[in-house]
């Protein structure tokens, strides 16, 4: 299956029941809403996933369950967050087995690689697999910048295809694009910037709210892409009281409470992470119910 990286990218949350297992009919529930609402690909195994406390074993059980639900409607792409390029290359050999279509990369975990390093570690991945990548350029939450020079020498990787854009800097698309032109795909990583860098150029948006609001991400993207911006910018401004909590350390718990209070899912976490309860939740919880309450209606 070929694919473009473009359009909305749900970074998907992994469902659990309440006895710490997969939930996959939930995760179904879930993956049909995105799909009903014309999602152009889906994300497994990022931050939100929760993938640094899954098994191998429960990424090899999602990524199975999504491309047999998708049914190559729209690509199932595989994040690699590791420590070590032995395992990173082993995640990328599995991905290829379950039927992922692509990766989306992070640089190495737990050690801040310097310029060379961070090249060699994505290049001897990309070198080991013909799946497309996607590069996650983080600096904020994950310490390393993927920098314009970097991108300069993992364009000579063929399958190097895209960036997952989450500097905060919104001017960044516009550099990607002055040096790069249309080689490297970019998409918004951080969904409080997505419009703004849907309108400086961005092809696509790799979401986190679309978790619980699929229907109104996918519209704030056909928008703008049509450019019918001030319809767009409405949708935007009743969407951001929500879509900041994408910028939070506890960001999945806060979208899994919006996912349930949406009914498409709950708030099990895996542990360390703790269900939101007491003011905190309560405030969440608030901002959630009044986004519901003044949903948009969409055309």
């Amino acid at each position: 299956m070929s694919f473009e990286w473009k359009g909305v990218m749900p970074a998907l949350t992994t469902k659990f029941t309440a006895d710490d297992q997969l939930d996959l009919t939930l995760f179904e529930k879930n993956l049909c809403a995105q799909l009903d609402a014309g999602v152009h690909g889906i994300i497994l195994g990022g931050t939100l996933g929760e993938a640094s406390v899954l098994t191998t074993a429960e990424k090899e059980t999602l990524v199975k369950f999504a491309v047999e639900k998708c049914d190559g409607k729209i690509p199932v792409i595989l994040n690699i967050a590791e420590g070590s390029t032995r395992e990173a290359l082993q995640q990328a050999r599995y991905a290829q087995e379950w039927g992922a279509k692509g990766l989306m990369l992070l640089p190495p975990m737990r050690y801040k690689s310097d310029h060379r390093e961070t090249v060699t570690y994505f290049k001897t991945i990309a070198s080991s697999t013909d799946l497309p990548i996607m590069i996650y350029n983080n600096p904020v939450d994950y310490k390393i910048e993927v920098t314009l020079d970097m991108f300069a020498e993992l364009i000579e990787c063929s399958n190097i295809q895209a960036v997952k854009e989450s500097t905060r800097d919104v001017s960044n698309v516009t550099r990607m694009i002055n040096r790069f032109g249309n080689r490297i795909k970019i998409l918004c990583g951080v969904d409080t910037i997505a419009l703004e860098e849907l309108c400086l150029g961005a092809d696509g948006w790799v979401a986190g709210l679309v978790c619980a609001f699929p229907a109104e991400t996918v519209a704030i993207y056909n928008l703008a892409k049509a450019g019918r911006l001030a319809d767009a910018t409405k949708i935007y401004r009743w969407f951001m009281p929500l879509l900041e909590l994408d910028i939070h350390p506890k960001l999945v718990q806060y979208i899994k409470l919006a996912e349930a209070q949406a009914g498409i899912g709950s708030e099990n976490v895996r542990a360390p992470r703790l269900a939101l309860e007491g003011e905190e939740r309560e405030s969440v919880l608030k901002i959630i119910n009044d986004g519901m309450a003044t949903r948009p209606l969409l055309m």
